[in-house]
């Protein structure tokens, strides 16, 4: 396996934020791989899936609701992109185990209850310098009734990957880390006074201020720019 030290890594999950990883992608951003969770690896170029649920699961049966379909037609495949998954199946020709021993022992670390810890720890324990998560949303704001188990998990990998010097970039909707938050309302406490502190980032570093010395964003333009008239953006 080449290796990935150092390397930035985009990691595409079945969230509803998995779209700013396409705008992403046409504004130019640049990883060196991209990861997909299940049923993505469907829908995006990538360079690896992590499934690991076997793939009985997807093959013998209805269990994985409206992934089965497309999920059976991808295993089936010979692609040669590798599927990690907690075991070998002799109808996937790219499933390959993944590697819980060597990953447990480099990140000491055994809490995994979903598929995205696990890309992570993988992440993780190959020393990438930069995580970039889409679609990895578990909650939703317009929905709050409902959310997906497994972010505990997730924002402690996270974490575990920030002690190791590794950047963290999360889509800018998504309620991972709470970052769609509002920057005024980050800091529980702080946010109820007339002039909250703000966590923000500031040319790259972080920076805690009061809301009131924030400078206001720009204003618009007042007159409209039409895209295409003068240059070729298409």
């Amino acid at each position: 396996m080449k290796s990935l030290k150092n390397k930035t890594i985009a990691i595409v999950g079945l969230g509803n934020t998995f779209s700013e990883y396409i705008l992403a992608k046409t504004r130019s951003d640049i990883f060196d791989e991209v990861w997909a969770i299940n049923a993505m690896s469907s829908v995006i170029f990538h360079d690896r899936v992590f499934m690991l649920d076997p793939a009985s699961r997807f093959l013998d049966g209805e269990m994985a609701g409206k992934q089965t379909n497309v999920m059976k037609k991808r295993l089936l495949q010979k692609l040669n992109i590798p599927i990690y998954s907690c075991c070998l199946d002799k109808r996937c020709p790219d499933v390959i185990e993944y590697p819980l021993q060597e990953v447990l022992e480099k990140t000491k670390y055994a809490y995994l209850n979903n598929t995205v810890p696990y890309a992570i720890a993988f992440a993780i324990s190959q020393e990438v310098s930069k995580i970039c998560l889409y679609g990895i949303d578990f909650s939703y704001k317009e929905v709050p009734h409902m959310a997906e188990a497994g972010r505990a998990c997730t924002e402690f990998w996270l974490a575990i990957a920030s002690t190791k010097g590794i950047k963290i970039e999360i889509a800018h909707n998504s309620t991972l880390l709470d970052t769609n938050v509002p920057d005024e309302e980050k800091l529980y406490g702080y946010h109820r006074l007339e002039d909250p502190i703000v966590s923000t980032v500031h040319e790259g570093s972080m920076l805690i201020t009061r809301k009131s010395k924030l400078e206001p964003p720009e204003p618009l333009d007042a007159i409209p720019r039409i895209y295409g008239r003068e240059e070729d953006v298409r």
